[in-house]
């Protein structure tokens, strides 16, 4: 048995089993998204109370991420993420019997523990099944599984509401999640935690000027791309009348393109992981700019969101294995002020967002993403190359 902190090389089907996890827990995520009206007339709610759903858990992710990495910090990793993931089975069993408003937020919440705690371990672990030049990759596929909920699953569990209900969505969603922890259990090896002091560790990385430079960048830019994505339906709509079935399809498209971006983004990033987040950010910068001037053109506007998907699909391996390299003896507590950092990105990116869209309109949107993009590459541009994430610590 491999001793505390040592390497373990796993199987690709094995580390495959980390990506069917983070599928079960995207489609579980955005699951009401397409969902809100039926649930809320349903349970007796209003729209904005039951979109709470959505909020709920990201706020929870945000807490659970460091708390994750203190209290589990000496806990076998494995043992860890099927807890989660029973944890994952559990709110999706409560929401899909939820008889009241407070059953579906107590199922909820419990998925912001489930998100929060699964990322924290799950999304350091790649250079640790796959030492060597073949970390960045096997992270890749972990997070390939984010791209994939984003492509198959979220439609899949819209389609799946409409036609039995929404309750039947989210025992599906319980199923997959089922799934997912037969997976890790039967295929992934036990993966024993590296030394770790846990908050000291996090601290001892946010005390450093460069470390909290590189968080920085990273929260600057999911704050910016969910400021702006949120709103990239109505924007659509409005500039370039897509809507209906033509938006459902310009939104998969997108979501195919960062299928590719998240393989685009895992080998750049075996290579150069500094160089990824420039290209990922200018990518970006190149597409949400040109949106409001050149959108109109429904063509145009197609291609220029393919793009920005295709950048989307390399933003979060890009900047976890940039933030990683920068920290290679304290993975798991830069994975863990990734994690609740960039939920709060999200939420705050979101809010901004929406602020921004009443009062100057969908277009203004577009511009503070692609403004956000900016100060996030010149940000990396002034931090200095990180150790390789392809030499792991000792």
């Amino acid at each position: 048995m491999a001793s505390a902190g040592s390497a373990t090389q796993a199987s690709w089907i094995a580390i495959g089993s980390l990506a069917v996890g983070a599928f079960a827990l995207v489609t579980s995520e955005f699951l009401p998204v397409g969902l809100l009206p039926e649930i809320s007339r349903d349970i007796g709610a209003t729209h904005g109370q039951t979109g709470l759903m959505v909020t709920l858990p990201g706020v929870l992710a945000a807490i659970a991420a460091p708390l994750s990495i203190h209290y589990a910090r000496n806990m076998e990793r494995r043992l860890v993420l099927l807890v989660l993931l029973g944890v994952l089975v559990a709110s999706n069993l409560i929401v899909a019997f939820a008889t009241s408003f407070t059953h579906l937020m107590i199922g909820r919440g419990l998925l912001g523990v489930a998100i929060g705690g699964f990322w924290t371990i799950a999304g350091a672990l790649g250079p640790r099944l796959r030492p060597g030049p073949q970390g960045v990759r096997a992270s890749a596929v972990i997070l390939g599984g984010v791209s994939l909920g984003t492509v198959a699953g979220l439609p899949a569990g819209a389609l799946l509401g409409e036609l039995l209900g929404w309750r039947y969505a989210f025992g599906a969603s319980a199923i997959l999640a089922g799934a997912a922890f037969g997976a890790l259990l039967g295929l992934l090896p036990k993966v024993h935690p590296k030394p770790s002091t846990g908050f000291t560790d996090m601290m001892a990385i946010l005390r450093g000027r460069d470390g909290r430079l590189r968080i920085f960048a990273a929260s600057v830019m999911y704050a910016g791309t969910y400021a702006a994505y949120t709103y990239i339906a109505p924007f659509l709509s409005e500039k370039a009348a897509i809507s209906g079935e033509l938006l459902s399809g310009v939104l998969l498209a997108s979501g195919i393109a960062g299928f590719f971006g998240n393989m685009a983004g895992g080998w750049l990033s075996g290579r150069d992981a500094r160089r990824s987040v420039l290209v990922t950010a200018s990518l970006a910068i190149v597409s949400i700019l040109l949106l409001p001037a050149l959108g109109a053109n429904p063509a145009i506007a197609i291609l220029l969101v393919t793009v920005w998907g295709f950048s989307l699909g390399m933003q979060a391996i890009s900047l976890m294995s940039w933030l990683q390299g920068s920290e290679p003896r304290r993975r798991d507590a830069m994975q863990a002020l990734f994690v609740s950092l960039s939920q709060l990105a999200i939420g705050v990116g979101a809010l901004i967002g929406g602020l921004v869209v009443d009062s100057v309109g969908t277009s203004g949107a577009m511009i503070a993403g692609a403004l956000a993009a900016m100060v996030t590459l010149i940000t990396v541009s002034y931090t200095p190359k990180p150790p390789t994430l392809l030499q792991p610590a000792e």
